[in-house]
Protein backbone atom coordinates (compact mmCIF):
# COMPACT_ATOMS: atom_id res chain seq x y z
CA UNK A 1 0.00 0.00 0.00
CA UNK A 2 1.22 3.27 -1.08
CA UNK A 3 0.72 6.06 1.34
CA UNK A 4 1.98 9.66 1.79
CA UNK A 5 2.42 11.85 4.62
CA UNK A 6 0.85 15.33 3.97
CA UNK A 7 3.75 17.95 5.42
CA UNK A 8 2.57 21.46 4.86
CA UNK A 9 5.26 22.73 6.70
CA UNK A 10 7.21 23.17 3.04
CA UNK A 11 4.23 25.58 1.71
CA UNK A 12 5.27 26.41 -2.37
CA UNK A 13 7.60 28.86 -2.22
CA UNK A 14 7.01 31.18 -4.98
CA UNK A 15 3.67 32.28 -6.94
CA UNK A 16 4.42 30.58 -10.51
CA UNK A 17 4.98 26.99 -8.37
CA UNK A 18 1.87 28.19 -6.58
CA UNK A 19 -0.16 28.62 -10.06
CA UNK A 20 1.36 25.71 -11.28
CA UNK A 21 -0.28 23.16 -7.96
CA UNK A 22 -3.57 24.99 -8.52
CA UNK A 23 -3.47 24.17 -12.46
CA UNK A 24 -2.78 20.29 -11.08
CA UNK A 25 -5.40 20.95 -8.53
CA UNK A 26 -8.09 21.25 -11.77
CA UNK A 27 -6.46 19.18 -14.04
CA UNK A 28 -5.86 21.65 -16.74
CA UNK A 29 -2.90 19.32 -18.59
CA UNK A 30 -5.51 16.97 -18.62
CA UNK A 31 -8.28 17.95 -20.81
CA UNK A 32 -9.92 15.07 -21.35
CA UNK A 33 -12.18 15.30 -18.17
CA UNK A 34 -14.00 18.72 -19.48
CA UNK A 35 -14.03 17.30 -23.53
CA UNK A 36 -16.20 14.73 -22.13
CA UNK A 37 -18.52 17.27 -20.62
CA UNK A 38 -18.48 19.12 -23.66
CA UNK A 39 -19.74 17.19 -26.10
CA UNK A 40 -22.50 16.08 -25.03
CA UNK A 41 -23.15 20.07 -24.18
CA UNK A 42 -22.83 20.66 -27.65
CA UNK A 43 -24.83 18.11 -28.93
CA UNK A 44 -27.70 19.42 -26.80
CA UNK A 45 -26.67 23.53 -27.85
CA UNK A 46 -26.96 21.99 -31.55
CA UNK A 47 -30.41 20.11 -31.23
CA UNK A 48 -32.53 22.59 -29.51
CA UNK A 49 -30.78 25.83 -32.08
CA UNK A 50 -31.55 23.10 -35.23
CA UNK A 51 -27.74 23.98 -36.04
CA UNK A 52 -25.27 26.95 -34.83
CA UNK A 53 -26.26 28.46 -31.29
CA UNK A 54 -24.92 31.20 -31.45
CA UNK A 55 -21.61 32.79 -30.14
CA UNK A 56 -22.66 33.90 -26.62
CA UNK A 57 -24.21 30.92 -26.07
CA UNK A 58 -21.23 28.73 -27.37
CA UNK A 59 -19.20 30.72 -25.30
CA UNK A 60 -21.18 30.45 -21.62
CA UNK A 61 -21.53 26.73 -22.09
CA UNK A 62 -17.97 26.01 -23.09
CA UNK A 63 -16.45 28.25 -20.59
CA UNK A 64 -18.80 27.32 -18.07
CA UNK A 65 -18.42 23.73 -18.66
CA UNK A 66 -14.71 23.87 -18.35
CA UNK A 67 -14.63 26.25 -15.08
CA UNK A 68 -17.64 23.80 -13.73
CA UNK A 69 -15.05 20.60 -13.74
CA UNK A 70 -12.40 22.43 -12.56
CA UNK A 71 -14.32 23.55 -9.72
CA UNK A 72 -15.67 19.97 -9.30
CA UNK A 73 -12.21 18.33 -9.37
CA UNK A 74 -11.05 20.63 -6.65
CA UNK A 75 -13.66 19.45 -4.75
CA UNK A 76 -13.55 15.76 -5.22
CA UNK A 77 -9.81 16.12 -4.54
CA UNK A 78 -11.00 17.27 -0.69
CA UNK A 79 -13.34 15.19 -0.36
CA UNK A 80 -10.54 12.11 -1.23
CA UNK A 81 -8.07 13.35 0.42
CA UNK A 82 -7.63 10.87 2.79
CA UNK A 83 -8.42 7.92 0.27
CA UNK A 84 -5.96 9.21 -2.02
CA UNK A 85 -3.04 8.80 -0.21
CA UNK A 86 -3.31 5.10 -0.58
CA UNK A 87 -3.68 5.16 -4.20
CA UNK A 88 -0.36 5.29 -6.13
CA UNK A 89 -1.66 7.16 -8.56
CA UNK A 90 -3.28 9.82 -6.98
CA UNK A 91 -1.01 10.12 -3.84
CA UNK A 92 0.57 12.97 -5.34
CA UNK A 93 -1.96 15.27 -5.84
CA UNK A 94 -1.89 18.57 -4.92
CA UNK A 95 -3.95 18.66 -1.21
CA UNK A 96 -3.22 14.74 -0.51
CA UNK A 97 0.62 15.61 -1.08
CA UNK A 98 -0.20 18.39 1.39
CA UNK A 99 0.95 21.03 -0.87
CA UNK A 100 -1.65 22.86 -0.96
CA UNK A 101 -4.66 23.23 2.03
CA UNK A 102 -7.82 22.45 1.79
CA UNK A 103 -8.71 25.87 2.66
CA UNK A 104 -7.15 26.42 -0.20
CA UNK A 105 -8.57 24.64 -3.01
CA UNK A 106 -11.77 24.92 -1.80
CA UNK A 107 -11.67 28.56 -2.18
CA UNK A 108 -10.41 27.69 -5.89
CA UNK A 109 -13.08 25.72 -6.16
CA UNK A 110 -15.85 28.79 -5.42
CA UNK A 111 -14.24 30.76 -7.40
CA UNK A 112 -14.42 29.12 -10.17
CA UNK A 113 -18.34 28.00 -9.88
CA UNK A 114 -18.82 32.02 -9.35
CA UNK A 115 -16.94 32.57 -12.60
CA UNK A 116 -19.39 30.05 -14.11
CA UNK A 117 -22.43 31.28 -12.50
CA UNK A 118 -22.06 34.63 -13.68
CA UNK A 119 -21.67 33.21 -16.89
CA UNK A 120 -25.11 31.39 -16.82
CA UNK A 121 -27.08 34.75 -15.40
CA UNK A 122 -26.30 36.04 -19.35
CA UNK A 123 -28.84 33.62 -19.95
CA UNK A 124 -32.49 33.34 -18.75
CA UNK A 125 -34.06 32.10 -15.38
CA UNK A 126 -34.86 28.58 -16.02
CA UNK A 127 -31.37 28.14 -17.26
CA UNK A 128 -30.42 29.65 -13.99
CA UNK A 129 -32.13 27.36 -12.04
CA UNK A 130 -30.94 24.34 -13.38
CA UNK A 131 -27.69 25.77 -12.72
CA UNK A 132 -28.41 25.29 -8.80
CA UNK A 133 -28.99 21.60 -9.01
CA UNK A 134 -25.92 21.11 -11.27
CA UNK A 135 -24.04 22.79 -8.34
CA UNK A 136 -25.54 20.77 -5.68
CA UNK A 137 -24.86 17.14 -7.37
CA UNK A 138 -21.09 18.06 -8.59
CA UNK A 139 -20.62 18.62 -4.66
CA UNK A 140 -22.46 15.95 -3.83
CA UNK A 141 -20.90 13.09 -6.26
CA UNK A 142 -17.91 12.88 -4.24
CA UNK A 143 -19.36 11.55 -0.87
CA UNK A 144 -21.33 8.79 -2.56
CA UNK A 145 -18.23 6.65 -3.22
CA UNK A 146 -18.83 6.35 0.49
CA UNK A 147 -22.07 4.78 0.52
CA UNK A 148 -23.36 3.89 -2.44
CA UNK A 149 -22.91 1.26 -4.69
CA UNK A 150 -22.33 3.08 -8.20
CA UNK A 151 -21.64 6.19 -7.46
CA UNK A 152 -20.81 6.69 -11.18
CA UNK A 153 -24.24 7.08 -11.67
CA UNK A 154 -24.50 10.14 -9.53
CA UNK A 155 -21.68 11.57 -12.03
CA UNK A 156 -24.15 10.86 -15.02
CA UNK A 157 -26.13 13.13 -13.75
CA UNK A 158 -23.56 15.76 -12.80
CA UNK A 159 -22.02 16.09 -16.06
CA UNK A 160 -25.55 15.73 -17.34
CA UNK A 161 -26.80 19.00 -16.74
CA UNK A 162 -25.28 20.99 -19.26
CA UNK A 163 -28.13 19.35 -21.67
CA UNK A 164 -31.28 20.56 -19.97
CA UNK A 165 -29.32 23.88 -19.53
CA UNK A 166 -28.77 24.29 -22.96
CA UNK A 167 -32.50 23.65 -24.32
CA UNK A 168 -33.44 25.90 -21.44
CA UNK A 169 -31.00 28.51 -22.49
CA UNK A 170 -31.84 28.24 -26.32
CA UNK A 171 -35.88 27.35 -26.37
CA UNK A 172 -36.75 28.40 -22.81
CA UNK A 173 -37.71 24.61 -21.93
CA UNK A 174 -37.16 21.52 -21.42
CA UNK A 175 -38.75 19.42 -23.76
CA UNK A 176 -39.14 15.37 -23.90
CA UNK A 177 -36.11 15.19 -25.89
CA UNK A 178 -34.23 16.06 -23.53
CA UNK A 179 -35.27 12.69 -21.57
CA UNK A 180 -33.57 9.98 -24.11
CA UNK A 181 -30.13 12.56 -24.25
CA UNK A 182 -30.27 12.14 -20.73
CA UNK A 183 -30.43 8.68 -20.32
CA UNK A 184 -28.26 8.31 -23.19
CA UNK A 185 -25.24 10.85 -21.35
CA UNK A 186 -25.45 9.09 -18.35
CA UNK A 187 -25.19 5.60 -19.97
CA UNK A 188 -21.92 6.57 -21.59
CA UNK A 189 -21.04 7.89 -18.35
CA UNK A 190 -21.58 4.74 -16.57
CA UNK A 191 -19.35 3.39 -19.12
CA UNK A 192 -16.62 5.42 -19.51
CA UNK A 193 -16.28 5.79 -15.48
CA UNK A 194 -16.40 1.86 -14.80
CA UNK A 195 -13.15 1.96 -17.46
CA UNK A 196 -12.04 4.92 -15.17
CA UNK A 197 -12.72 2.33 -11.79
CA UNK A 198 -11.51 -0.74 -13.45
CA UNK A 199 -7.87 0.33 -13.44
CA UNK A 200 -7.74 1.34 -9.39
CA UNK A 201 -10.20 -1.42 -8.73
CA UNK A 202 -7.29 -3.81 -6.34
CA UNK A 203 -6.75 -0.52 -4.70
CA UNK A 204 -10.62 0.14 -4.26
CA UNK A 205 -11.09 -2.61 -2.37
CA UNK A 206 -8.45 -1.67 -0.01
CA UNK A 207 -9.56 1.17 1.48
CA UNK A 208 -13.54 0.79 1.19
CA UNK A 209 -14.34 2.71 -1.71
CA UNK A 210 -17.68 2.00 -3.70
CA UNK A 211 -17.44 1.58 -7.54
CA UNK A 212 -19.48 0.59 -10.31
CA UNK A 213 -16.28 -1.72 -11.73
CA UNK A 214 -16.43 -3.63 -8.13
CA UNK A 215 -20.06 -3.85 -7.95
CA UNK A 216 -20.71 -5.33 -11.56
CA UNK A 217 -17.69 -7.35 -10.88
CA UNK A 218 -16.61 -10.14 -13.19
CA UNK A 219 -19.52 -8.72 -15.29
CA UNK A 220 -17.50 -5.35 -15.36
CA UNK A 221 -16.78 -5.48 -19.13
CA UNK A 222 -19.97 -7.42 -20.45
CA UNK A 223 -21.84 -4.15 -18.09
CA UNK A 224 -19.26 -1.49 -20.25
CA UNK A 225 -20.61 -2.54 -23.56
CA UNK A 226 -24.10 -3.15 -21.77
CA UNK A 227 -24.20 1.49 -21.05
CA UNK A 228 -22.39 1.56 -24.61
CA UNK A 229 -25.73 -0.03 -26.70
CA UNK A 230 -28.02 1.73 -24.43
CA UNK A 231 -26.06 5.31 -24.52
CA UNK A 232 -26.00 5.34 -28.43
CA UNK A 233 -29.23 3.93 -28.94
CA UNK A 234 -30.71 6.52 -26.95
CA UNK A 235 -28.99 9.04 -28.56
CA UNK A 236 -30.18 7.92 -31.65
CA UNK A 237 -33.94 7.99 -30.61
CA UNK A 238 -33.29 11.77 -29.20
CA UNK A 239 -31.92 12.77 -33.04
CA UNK A 240 -35.16 10.89 -34.56
CA UNK A 241 -37.16 12.86 -32.51
CA UNK A 242 -35.06 15.95 -33.80
CA UNK A 243 -35.54 15.40 -37.15
CA UNK A 244 -31.61 14.09 -37.68
CA UNK A 245 -31.33 12.39 -41.01
CA UNK A 246 -28.25 9.59 -42.62
CA UNK A 247 -25.83 11.99 -41.58
CA UNK A 248 -26.05 11.60 -38.36
CA UNK A 249 -26.64 7.92 -37.79
CA UNK A 250 -23.48 7.54 -39.58
CA UNK A 251 -21.82 9.40 -36.52
CA UNK A 252 -23.36 6.92 -34.43
CA UNK A 253 -21.96 4.06 -36.63
CA UNK A 254 -18.45 5.17 -36.00
CA UNK A 255 -18.90 5.87 -32.28
CA UNK A 256 -20.19 2.01 -32.33
CA UNK A 257 -17.30 1.03 -33.64
CA UNK A 258 -14.83 3.23 -31.43
CA UNK A 259 -17.08 1.57 -28.70
CA UNK A 260 -16.46 -1.87 -29.79
CA UNK A 261 -12.80 -1.00 -29.61
CA UNK A 262 -13.18 -0.16 -26.66
CA UNK A 263 -14.09 -3.91 -25.76
CA UNK A 264 -10.73 -5.17 -27.02
CA UNK A 265 -8.70 -2.79 -25.02
CA UNK A 266 -10.63 -4.02 -21.62
CA UNK A 267 -11.30 -7.78 -22.48
CA UNK A 268 -8.37 -8.49 -20.21
CA UNK A 269 -8.86 -6.21 -17.08
CA UNK A 270 -5.70 -4.82 -18.01
CA UNK A 271 -5.14 -1.36 -15.95
CA UNK A 272 -3.06 0.15 -18.73
CA UNK A 273 -5.74 -0.74 -21.54
CA UNK A 274 -8.41 -0.09 -18.84
CA UNK A 275 -6.56 3.41 -18.98
CA UNK A 276 -6.33 4.20 -22.46
CA UNK A 277 -9.90 3.39 -23.56
CA UNK A 278 -11.10 5.58 -20.88
CA UNK A 279 -8.85 8.14 -22.06
CA UNK A 280 -10.40 7.93 -25.48
CA UNK A 281 -13.81 8.34 -25.02
CA UNK A 282 -13.65 11.76 -25.77
CA UNK A 283 -13.04 10.89 -29.27
CA UNK A 284 -16.55 8.93 -29.27
CA UNK A 285 -18.42 12.56 -27.81
CA UNK A 286 -16.81 14.57 -30.66
CA UNK A 287 -17.68 11.82 -33.31
CA UNK A 288 -21.24 12.00 -32.21
CA UNK A 289 -21.65 15.75 -32.16
CA UNK A 290 -19.72 15.98 -35.77
CA UNK A 291 -22.09 13.90 -36.57
CA UNK A 292 -25.08 16.11 -35.29
CA UNK A 293 -23.62 19.38 -36.83
CA UNK A 294 -23.04 17.89 -40.06
CA UNK A 295 -26.47 16.82 -40.70
CA UNK A 296 -28.24 20.19 -39.22
CA UNK A 297 -25.61 21.68 -41.25
CA UNK A 298 -26.80 19.74 -44.66
CA UNK A 299 -30.05 20.18 -43.96
CA UNK A 300 -29.41 23.71 -43.51
CA UNK A 301 -27.99 24.31 -46.96
CA UNK A 302 -30.53 21.88 -48.42
CA UNK A 303 -33.21 24.07 -47.06
CA UNK A 304 -31.31 27.61 -48.35
CA UNK A 305 -30.72 25.83 -51.89
CA UNK A 306 -34.43 25.17 -52.22
CA UNK A 307 -35.49 28.40 -50.93
CA UNK A 308 -33.99 29.87 -54.10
Amino acid sequence: MHTVNPDLSHPPSGWRERLNLYLDLIRWDRPQGWLLLLWPTWLALWMAAGGFPGWHLLLVFTAGTILMRSAGCAVNDVADRDFDRHVQRTAQRPITSGKLSVREALLVGAVLALVSFALVLSTNALTIGLSFGALAVTVLYPFTKRFFSMPQAVLGVAFSFGMPMAFAAVQGQVPPVVGWLLVGNLAWVLAYDTEYAMVDRDDDLKIGIRTSAITLGRFDVVGVMVFYVLCLGCWAMAGRLSGLGMVYQVGLALAGLQALHHLWLIRTRERAACFQAFRLNHWLGLTVWLGAAADLAWAHAGTVTLGG
